[in-house]
């Protein structure tokens, strides 16, 4: 059993959440980078743009199946889901601020119909898309997040919405948590430096070139639909890429 589900599974077992503060992150300290009214008129226009779209055009995804119906390429600017992510700071209790933006997740698809998502990333001053994903996951993981931010632990492919003190699973992935599980946000640093604190960068994990350490550029995301059962790992370049035990499930996708 892993650390984080041990660790998890004890709060879950005791029937409560534990909302204290003394000496551990609290409401008052929420995620960094949240984007502004500008970064939003930013993204909506990198997004929208016929860059964006002539890439949409032209992106297949393997396996995918095109719509029924005839499609047009198009991304839907209106709609920008905010990702987060535990920074190294946090997990190694050096900060009480839980995470930072990722990036930005805007609803598209494909010329085929397929669903997809762009993503944008705050590149210096500008917004820049770094990524045409398949499916809408993020969407549909906000929606269920029902008003908290979105909050994904990269190494386990593991989604969270986190409302002040408490962090829901969404999608505990390869964890094995239900989603539904409630802990403290508390509870939820003392798994996260469980599991990575000898992985942050400087340890000697990292200086070894291990693969899946945390703070990675490329992130894991769903290969399937939220709600499936644990995803299996697969090669990635004929290179199985794991963490600690964890596998991490790679997102079809184009950079």
């Amino acid at each position: 059993m892993s650390m984080l589900r041990k660790v998890l599974g004890v709060a879950v077992l005791a029937g409560a959440v534990m909302l204290t503060t003394d000496g551990a992150a609290s409401a008052a300290d929420g995620p960094t980078g949240a984007p502004t009214a500008a970064d939003t008129a930013a993204i909506g226009q990198v997004t929208g743009g016929a860059a964006t779209l002539g890439r949409l055009a032209t992106t297949k995804f393997p396996g995918s199946r095109a719509a029924a119906a005839a499609a047009q390429q198009a991304a839907d600017p209106g709609t920008q889901v905010p990702v987060y992510e535990p920074t190294a700071a946090f997990v190694a209790g050096k900060s009480d601020v839980p995470a930072a933006l990722a990036y930005v997740a805007v609803p598209a698809r494909t010329g085929d119909g397929t669903a997809a998502t762009v993503w944008a990333e705050r590149q210096g001053a500008a917004w820049t898309v770094v990524n045409v994903a398949s499916g809408d996951y993020e969407r549909q993981y906000a929606q269920a997040a029902a008003g908290g931010y979105l909050l994904h632990e990269p190494q386990v492919n593991a989604w969270y919405a986190v409302h002040g003190d408490v962090v829901t699973v969404l999608d505990g992935s390869v964890t094995g948590l239900a989603a539904g599980t409630k802990v403290s946000l508390r509870d939820y640093r003392t798994a996260l430096h469980g599991r990575y604190a000898d992985k942050l960068p400087g340890s000697a994990y990292d200086r070894e070139g291990a693969g899946g350490g945390y703070g990675g550029r490329e992130r894991a995301v769903p290969a399937a639909d939220p709600g499936d059962g644990p995803a299996l790992p697969i090669a990635l370049g004929g290179v199985l890429v794991l963490m600690a035990g964890a596998a991490v499930v790679p997102r079809l996708r184009r950079r």
